[in-house]
């Protein structure tokens, strides 16, 4: 399949991605979890550009779920070098393809080296006009709407926002994302069919893709194909299809 399949006009504004399958894809070529990790990472970068390249604006990435800390110990310290190399490893292409970069989540709980790459490499991105990519970390969606009514219950509680004014705009500018829009088209690598925590809140009106592949496999040609199948659907937000015509 070739851009030229898509209809440009029709290109979904936001895509998210569960990032599933690397240790599967390890463990069927007799390799260690790690070399799963590091092909997963080559799959981030063809497929940022591919997002890039096609003018997609938004792209958040399951990186790192708040679940993934009860991983084995050698496994997240791997996983979080790899972060980081892969941060300054990408720096400049982020920069060549004017990729603006944002993370989400409980970042505190990262690594202190890991908290200083990515504030880097956010800052020297911030200018960038292009694709926003957005990197989900140390991240879970429970854990995003609890942060978010705690937050709300305390402005209410002191009078700065009255209870009756509390509506979806008000709880989305208290969640992670409050500078994204909600996501178009959700895509779940691995034969998965699961959202495992992500983005409960922005996917309520999402178009959801299952694809077997495992993520390493996942290229420019699998967003495509992803893609497409989002343009032959009807979204039609709780209408029906009359009244959209």
């Amino acid at each position: 399949m070739n851009f030229e399949d898509l209809n440009k006009e029709a290109l979904p504004q936001h895509i998210a991605i569960i990032m599933d399958g690397n240790g599967r894809w390890a463990q069927q070529r007799g390799k260690l979890r790690v070399r799963g990790h590091e092909a997963g990472a080559e799959a981030v970068r063809k497929t940022v550009e591919a997002a890039a390249n096609l003018g997609i604006k938004h792209l958040t990435l399951y990186a790192f779920s708040t679940e993934n800390w009860s991983r084995p110990k050698t496994e997240i310290s791997t996983l979080m070098a790899l972060l980081v190399r892969s941060l300054r490893r990408e720096l400049e292409r982020m920069a060549s393809n004017n990729i603006k970069l944002s993370a989400i989540g409980s970042l505190d709980k990262l690594p202190k080296n890991v908290q200083q790459e990515l504030h880097e490499v956010v800052q020297k991105t911030a200018a960038n006009t292009g694709t926003h990519l957005t990197l989900a970390l140390s991240y879970g969606a429970r854990e995003e709407i609890k942060q978010a009514v705690v937050q709300i219950s305390k402005k209410v509680k002191n009078n700065i926002i009255p209870v009756e004014s509390i509506d979806e705009t008000i709880i989305n500018e208290h969640l992670y994302t409050q500078n994204l829009p909600d996501v178009d088209l959700l895509i779940r690598t691995s034969g998965e069919v699961r959202i495992s925590n992500f983005l409960l809140w922005q996917i309520a009106y999402a178009e959801l893709y299952f694809t077997d592949e495992l993520w390493p496999e996942f290229n420019e040609q699998s967003l495509h194909q992803a893609i497409l199948s989002y343009q032959k659907r009807e979204r039609r937000f709780g209408k029906t299809s009359e009244q959209l015509t």
